[in-house]
């Protein structure tokens, strides 16, 4: 009977961790979007801001063709008026190094709208070959894809 109640217990213990990470990797991609994904959204019109959550200069420098600059520190109710409530806001910084899309994503979500982070930034996004503007700015390249298509 003990070796029979502690199979039940394993199970149940299974299953709450199973529906743990279920959860888990939801959450992610509730909340986080790959430059693939972005890349097909936009190439079919969906619904998406793009916001390059940096400074000016690093924006001006080079950029996701589209994206609008808003830095997260001045991300405020005023200066979101202009965007589009029912829109996916995609905020994105340098990458892996820097946290200014996490910022910007927590300051627009605080405002009301429904955002994902985009993951590796402008440097994930160049990696996969996608073109950038600005002055210093690449068009596409055959880079190889990451594979998640």
């Amino acid at each position: 009977m003990k070796h029979g109640m502690q199979t039940t217990t394993l199970i149940a213990q299974r299953g709450t961790r199973v529906n743990a990470q279920l959860q888990h990797y939801a959450n992610k991609l509730q909340y986080e979007i790959d430059a693939w994904d972005l890349k097909v959204a936009l190439e079919r019109g969906d619904n998406v801001v793009v916001i390059d959550a940096r400074s000016p200069d690093a924006y001006a420098t080079e950029h996701i063709p589209g994206a609008i600059n808003l830095p997260h520190r001045q991300m405020t109710e005023e200066n979101t008026s202009g965007i589009d409530q029912s829109a996916l806001i995609v905020t994105y910084c340098d990458g892996i190094g820097c946290n200014a899309s996490t910022k910007g994503a927590l300051n627009m979500t605080k405002l009301g709208f429904d955002v994902k982070e985009l993951m590796g930034g402008l440097d994930w996004w160049k990696r996969d070959g996608y073109p950038t503007a600005g002055s210093a700015g690449i068009a596409a390249t055959d880079a190889p894809s990451c594979g998640c298509e």
